[in-house]
């Protein structure tokens, strides 16, 4: 049932809120929403070796459709894939919760990252972009009467990159989150809606730090059995060095989009890289950043994670 239609509309040169207008749910359907590079293709992972209960690498971009993505072709492609799974449907999104409809028998997985970690990754992703796909992204922006420009050209620098991420928005309202929709306005809407019995907030930390009890916790929210015959085996095919190792199977369009394809995309997976690319004065940003925007138990929540912080829905 519908709690609630999509409140606002996003579009930037890789989403756009609007392919969701079609969308219609099944009872079980499961929406994976992240910011980009705070484990979204790891939870997509997660998710297929607990639905199919097996941990053979598959292509995500086939069993876990990604509605919003606009460079892709036409979004009629994407829902006929859809209908054409016999399996509980997963599916990825980076818009903000107030971007999708809201329904009270889907099962929505927010995954989060420090922000600051989130952006020395997307430098890496971005910065990786093939000619082609910059070219499909520069026409795309300049279709858009509401972009009206090409894609902007990511800095050599991490650091440089960072701070055009931290002070230039792309999204009307927006003070942040060049060339993606604002991580900070999107952590406040998934963390407004995290006591709903049918949101479950994930964090990247504990996943790194304890990725069978966090497969476990997001097993039991989707209602899937633990069978500890094969558990191990799907903890396994969710560990970052096998993914890396089953890059081309799982993520064989980037081929296309990056120069070094999945060599690239699973890229380090590490916490705390920020370190030794940021100044005094950048982290300064962040922290006023973070004090416009954030509560202090959401501040805590993004920084360390729930096995650090606490449970999101017990603040």
């Amino acid at each position: 049932m519908l709690v609630r239609p999509a409140l606002k509309e996003y579009r930037t040169w890789t989403t756009d809120s609007r392919r969701w207008s079609l969308y219609s749910p099944r009872p079980d359907d499961i929406v994976i929403g992240t910011s980009p590079k705070c484990g979204t293709t790891w939870t997509q992972q997660i998710v297929s070796s607990l639905v199919f209960q097996d941990p053979r690498a598959r292509s995500i971009s086939d069993i876990s459709p990604w509605i919003d993505r606009r460079f892709a072709g036409p979004v009629s492609a994407t829902y006929a894939l859809m209908a054409a799974q016999r399996h509980r449907r997963f599916i990825k999104t980076h818009l903000p919760i107030d971007g999708l409809p809201l329904y009270d028998d889907v099962r929505y997985i927010h995954v989060a990252r420090d922000g600051r970690d989130a952006a020395i990754s997307m430098h890496n992703h971005f910065s990786g972009y093939s000619k082609a796909n910059l070219d499909n992204l520069d026409r795309i922006g300049l279709e858009d009467p509401i972009i009206a420009e090409p894609y902007p050209r990511v800095p050599d620098s991490a650091a440089d990159f960072y701070r055009r991420w931290i002070s230039t928005p792309v999204v009307p309202g927006s003070s942040d989150g060049s060339p993606t929709i604002s991580y900070f306005d999107l952590e406040v809407g998934y963390w407004n809606e995290r006591r709903r019995r049918n949101v479950l907030l994930v964090h990247y930390n504990d996943l790194k730090a304890d990725l069978d009890g966090e497969m476990r916790r997001i097993s039991t929210f989707l209602d899937i059995p633990v069978n500890e015959d094969i558990w191990p085996s799907l903890v396994n095919a969710a560990s970052f060095e096998s993914m890396r190792a089953a890059g081309d199977e799982l993520m064989p369009l980037l081929k296309k989009t990056l120069a070094d394809g999945a060599d690239r995309f699973f890229h380090k997976g590490t916490i705390g890289r920020w370190r030794d690319v940021l100044t005094e004065s950048d982290l300064a940003l962040y922290e006023e950043k973070v004090r416009q925007k954030f509560s202090s138990p959401l501040a805590a929540w993004l920084e360390r994670g729930r096995l650090v912080a606490g449970d999101p829905k017990q603040t």
